[in-house]
């Protein structure tokens, strides 16, 4: 039985971004065995007319430095360990899958991943009026496979129009945007 979130609000570090922009995200992990665990990842973005969105990719590749622009990230950890992964998630559809070895520390590309399947689809329906819609699902590292209860924590970075980001998380804990920070990551599965 996969552990599911309900679908979460994430909320902007500051009111700088235009109020039309919203975003929700849905985790879930599955692991009905240790060969079989999965993590699956849902966005909605809604208010594009407002966000810059990177055009979609021919050849998806895997990159650095996405969160420069519109992303979407999540972070995951064994509740009882220092270490974590990063996802990011680009619109365009690179991405890439860091491994930390504490807060901030030792990052390093996941060598795991030589490929993520991020499907992306822009433009909803009358039933679902987001703008884009993206979605991953993916073995869990295998660092992740035996662990107990995961922390997570699911954030985006946004780019304005006007070339402005900001930086939307389930919370704010520090007195700056930081999607490192645990106390942040206020999912359990």
């Amino acid at each position: 039985m996969p552990n599911q979130t309900r679908w979460q609000p994430l909320i902007p570090f500051d009111n700088g971004h235009p109020r039309q922009i919203s975003v929700e995200a849905q985790a879930t992990v599955a692991r009905p065995s240790e060969d079989q665990a999965r993590l699956e990842l849902h966005y909605l973005l809604r208010g594009c007319d407002a966000v810059l969105l990177p055009k979609p990719s021919r050849s998806p590749q895997r990159r650095d430095e996405l969160w420069q622009h519109t992303c979407l990230e999540a972070f995951l950890a064994p509740s009882d360990q220092d270490g974590y992964w990063e996802f990011n998630l680009a619109p365009s559809g690179h991405w890439n899958v860091y491994r930390l070895e504490n807060y901030r520390q030792g990052l390093q590309p996941e060598p795991f991943y030589t490929h993520l399947p991020v499907e992306i689809q822009r433009q909803g329906s009358r039933s679902q009026p987001h703008c884009l819609e993206l979605r991953l699902s993916c073995p869990l590292p295998p660092g992740l496979r035996t662990a107990g209860q995961l922390a997570v924590g699911l954030s985006a970075v946004i780019e304005s129009a006007d070339g402005q980001l900001s930086y939307w998380a389930l919370t704010h804990p520090s007195p700056q945007a930081d999607f490192h920070d645990r106390d942040g990551w206020l999912l359990r599965l």
